[in-house]
């Protein structure tokens, strides 16, 4: 198997990951504004930061959907928010379409830092923390939850978020 991990990464949790997959398949890691072939390769990993309910770097996979035609190819959404059905669902119905719908979707939880964040990104982020804040914590999603609980810096970035993708890699 010659794989790849591809990536875009917006603040670094998406870019950890491709990392830790890139060495537990012993494969290379590439930032997705890099890659400029994929035809060498039978398998096509690319990881993507979820901003806004959008994966990060998807339309790279659109682009270039003739030559992902044959290969194994998955992705692996990283986002702030704990893992949610509903949300993974609204996820897939938003990015994996024009193509896309047969690839399978994976998620791991990256991270929160505030300090890393665009102004304009801190500043949506801040403003939706304190409409959020003035609900009925008895009301929240679980991404809500997840939000408030924030604070200004968090990681829960974990080799473990792995394991389905790395199980998926290995059972053709």
């Amino acid at each position: 198997m010659k794989a790849i991990v591809i990536y875009r990464s917006k603040y670094g949790a998406a870019e950890q990951y491709a990392q830790m997959l890139a060495q537990q398949l012993g494969c290379e890691a590439m930032d997705v504004r890099h890659v400029t072939g994929l035809g060498q390769y039978d398998t096509i990993l690319f990881c993507g930061g979820v901003y806004a309910n959008g994966i990060g770097g998807i339309s790279f996979l659109k682009k270039n959907l003739l030559q992902l035609a044959g290969k194994r190819v998955a992705i692996f959404a990283v986002g702030a928010s704990p893992y949610e059905e509903k949300a993974m669902d609204a996820l897939k119905q938003r990015n994996l379409k024009g193509g896309l719908e047969d690839i399978p979707l994976f998620y791991g939880r990256g991270a929160w830092d505030e300090g890393r964040m665009s102004w304009k990104d801190r500043t949506m982020c801040r403003m939706l923390k304190k409409m959020v804040a003035k609900k009925d914590p008895s009301t929240y999603e679980p991404w809500e939850a997840a939000l408030v609980s924030a604070g200004e810096k968090c990681s829960w970035v974990s080799p473990d978020y792995l394991f389905p993708l790395l199980e998926y890699c290995k059972n053709p």
